[in-house]
């Protein structure tokens, strides 16, 4: 997936005709005047922290939303899902790393939540919501090694939800990894990469 956040509609367009059809964005009104200016082919992802009151922007163009960090949220979108006749793709953000500063769910939630929903009556639990899998983001670090423990781990993570709940059948992202990491990311099972600088060069803000 090219991260295309801050970069202007030209260079998208450019990595559009060199065929890149996957493009990330994290500013839910960046995200909106993109997505209805270039191709509608592009699959749009949502890669930031959703606002809660930004919901309209985002939800009507996202393919996936990658970053499902709170029950509240989680919540608003499988309410603005069902309101709108729409079944929103979305990964739940597991809280990697050291930083109390980032956000995400701890693994004990991401169990808990995904017990209730498969124990709950069909249709009546987040019938907006298509559960696709996990986001991390490793610890910000360049020692490679703390780097591999933490992909390590969330790799171990995602399949112990897999073999714990196999009715989740479209419980198979796996979105870590980035320009810096990204060779690391893969060895540990990712299916998704987020890669910005290796494409677009250096962010202009």
């Amino acid at each position: 997936m090219a991260v295309s956040k801050f970069h202007p509609v030209p260079e998208l367009l450019e990595a559009y005709q060199a065929g890149q059809r996957c493009f990330g964005e994290n500013r839910p009104q960046e995200f909106s005047m993109k997505a209805v200016q270039l191709p509608q082919d592009i699959e749009w992802h949502f890669i930031g922290h959703l606002q809660t009151n930004k919901l309209k922007m985002v939800l009507p163009y996202a393919s996936l939303v990658q970053s499902i960090d709170s029950r509240h949220l989680l919540d608003l979108v499988d309410n603005w899902g069902r309101t709108n006749g729409k079944v929103i793709s979305i990964l739940l953000e597991l809280h990697l790393g050291a930083e109390e500063t980032k956000g995400g769910f701890t693994q004990e939630e991401i169990e808990s939540l995904l017990e209730e929903y498969v124990n709950a009556e069909p249709g009546t639990l987040f019938a907006g919501i298509r559960f696709c899998g996990l986001m991390g983001i490793a610890s910000h670090t360049e020692d490679e090694e703390i780097i591999d423990a933490d992909f390590a781990r969330i790799e171990a993570f995602k399949k112990h939800l897999e073999e714990r709940f196999p009715q989740l059948t479209d419980f198979k992202e796996l979105s870590i990894g980035m320009s810096g990491d990204w060779k690391i990311a893969l060895r540990h099972g990712a299916t998704i990469i987020r890669v910005g600088t290796a494409i677009f060069g250096p962010r202009v803000y």
